[in-house]
């Protein structure tokens, strides 16, 4: 539940106030003064400013735009042939969507609006809704609502009809609403319900006009109201009718510095955070550097002894190592060809009717063509190779010829 503080704006310098909440309930007696009377009351209470009723156009307009911004776009170009002044030199504001699609609509001047934002900011009232008092009459689907102050008349027939009379009578406005005197046929008491706001006063000097419309309505209930209207206009306004002006150009700012106040001391923290973190970084960075430039240094030192005749800059001290480790045949790879040579050697000598006819070595495999007496030879010659672990040795292929067999063998390292 909010508290609001309703300050109703007349056409000279007095105002009227009173504290209502957002359910309806009353929460002061209305106070009339001045503006600087109404701040003091204010107390950073959220403000709600009524403005004079003849001073805004109440109307609808059908847009089938669903956009916020297009819509109100659209607003001064739907509504530019019913106005008489220029479109430029006005301000709209639109209500909620109605049930017949239509959207309700509040037409101002720039020059009231500003005069009015101007007066309020004056005395450092900020309003959170600027609304026509006439809001504050409560539109009641199928029920003719009338409120009487003074020579104002504010009548709307719980529709789309919404307007003000002044110097008129209630009957005044059941005609031009259409209400009265539409046909002379037409029975009486058959035109709807009348419901009526008025002073003590009012109801008085107004008693022959009841009795009247008693005659042509359904029904005419007279509310008395002894504290004035505003209290009426205030608790319907602080439950959430009527179309707030405070749109467009006159929409309140986000005040993105109260928001992200109770922020600062985190944001503080995380950005010394940060800071911390990318200083440490930098530091290692730096420390990283110094090493390799070091490191580098060393190097070529080393280097330039075993190699005091290369000259050249060092680019890639790792390839510089390669290329050191080939030249002195310690690149790390394991040596095939003689160790396997080693091992086939000591084979054949245990299987002396062996002979070899042919040797190849390439990628680290050697390939053999030999003539033995009997595979049960050449199965012993690949058993032999294979026993110390070290080479893997396979018979790709034997053939019979006259009496011996020639086979083909493969040796490789051991686990490739």
């Amino acid at each position: 539940m909010s508290e609001y503080l309703v300050i109703r704006l007349h056409q000279n310098s007095l105002v009227e106030w009173i504290l209502v909440d957002s359910d309806g309930t009353q929460l002061s007696d209305p106070c009339s003064g001045t503006l600087v009377d109404a701040s003091i009351a204010a107390n950073d209470r959220s403000v709600i400013a009524l403005v004079p009723a003849a001073d805004v156009l109440l109307t609808s307009v059908h847009i089938p735009a669903r956009s916020p911004i297009k819509i109100r776009k659209a607003l001064p170009f739907a509504l530019e042939e019913d106005l008489a002044e220029d479109i430029e030199n006005l301000h709209f504001a639109v209500g909620g969507r109605q049930e017949n699609n239509s959207l309700p609509v509040a037409v101002v001047s720039n020059q009231k609006m500003a005069g009015w934002m101007t007066a309020l900011n004056d005395v450092g009232i900020e309003p959170v809704i600027v609304t026509a008092e006439n809001h504050g009459l409560p539109k009641i689907p199928g029920t003719m609502s009338l409120l009487i102050d003074g020579e104002i008349v504010m009548f709307n027939d719980g529709g789309n009809a919404d307007f003000v009379m002044q110097d008129a009578k209630p009957s005044d406005a059941l005609i031009v609403a259409g209400r009265l005197g539409q046909s002379n046929d037409e029975a009486e008491g058959s035109l709807g319900h009348l419901l009526v706001f008025c002073s003590a006063a009012e109801d008085e000097a107004l008693s022959y006009d009841w009795l009247a419309l008693r005659n042509k309505l359904s029904s005419v209930d007279v509310n008395v109201l002894p504290d004035g209207v505003l209290p009426k206009l205030a608790v319907t306004v602080a439950a959430g009718h009527g179309i707030n002006l405070l749109q467009g150009g006159y929409g309140q700012k986000t005040e993105y510095g109260t928001m992200l106040r109770p922020w600062k001391a985190a944001a503080v923290l995380l950005l010394g955070l940060a800071m911390v973190g990318l200083l440490t970084k930098g530091v290692a960075y730096y420390e990283l550097t110094q090493d390799e430039v070091a490191l580098q240094s060393q190097f070529v030192r080393e280097y330039r002894q075993i190699r005091p005749n290369d000259t050249r800059d060092i680019v890639d001290p790792a390839a510089t190592v390669n290329a050191l480790r080939q030249g002195t045949n310690a690149s790390g790879v394991p040596q095939v060809f003689l160790a396997s040579l080693r091992e086939l050697g000591a084979a054949i000598s245990v299987n002396s009717d062996a002979r070899i006819e042919v040797i190849s070595y390439r990628s680290g495999i050697i390939d053999l063509r030999l003539t033995v007496p009997d595979v049960a030879t050449l199965d012993n010659i690949q058993k032999a190779i294979t026993a110390s672990g070290r080479f893997q040795s396979s018979i790709q292929s034997t053939d019979q010829v006259a009496d011996k067999i020639n086979g083909r063998m493969q040796i490789k390292r051991g686990g490739s």
